[in-house]
């Protein structure tokens, strides 16, 4: 009986999924081809890629700036500029500590981000106080800013240039497309190097 239970969770949970996707499809793939354009041209400009963001999404951040510091390499070519916010823990302690949570990303980029740098903020309810903080420095110190958001968007939806917005009230299928999204833009952006290098050779 309770193999049977969690079967049916398990299949109500993917089907929930694909019914997010089919609903957000078109949006979708036209945000992942701006993105992966956008994400090239920052490589190619030698532009750092700055991600960020709490729990779930921090892990995602990390994932993400993972992926394409690594798993984008093809030979000797260029390489992202990727960092995550999330991963400097004695910094964000120190910032936590001695002034505000609010300030843990926001205090990274005022001694990293340069004009044309990428900032992407990923937060499931699109209202983290420290992530909009960080995307609202960006945005006004030349900064190009990303929204990984869930929900209704929040805030981040309303701030970020360019938004992935998963329109549903589940932290965990939001977190869900997030990481998809991250991964299918490593893996374009990796056939898009091995297509430039393929090229270069011919």
């Amino acid at each position: 009986m309770e193999n049977i239970k969690a079967r049916e969770f398990a299949k109500n949970y993917l089907d929930e999924l694909k019914k997010i996707l089919d609903l957000m499809e078109e949006d979708l793939l036209g945000k992942i081809e701006e993105l992966a354009v956008l994400l090239q041209e920052a490589k190619n400009k030698k532009n750092r890629i700055f991600m960020m963001g709490n729990g779930g999404s921090g892990s995602t951040s990390s994932h993400f700036a993972e992926d394409l510091s690594k798993g984008t390499i093809v030979g000797e070519s260029l390489r992202f500029k990727a960092i995550s916010l999330s991963d400097s823990m004695p910094t964000m302690l120190a910032w936590a500590n001695d002034s505000s949570y609010d300030d843990i990303f926001v205090e990274q980029l005022k001694n990293l981000m340069e004009p044309g740098d990428i900032v992407i903020g990923i937060s499931g309810s699109g209202n983290s106080k420290n992530v909009i903080k960080a995307i609202e420095y960006a945005n006004n110190n030349g900064g190009v800013t990303v929204g990984f958001s869930g929900y209704d968007g929040g805030k981040l939806i309303k701030c970020a240039k360019i938004n992935v917005h998963v329109p549903n009230f589940s932290m965990q299928r939001v977190e869900d497309i997030h990481m998809m999204v991250a991964h299918i833009l490593m893996a374009l952006l990796l056939e898009m190097e091995k297509f430039s290098s393929q090229e270069k050779k011919s």
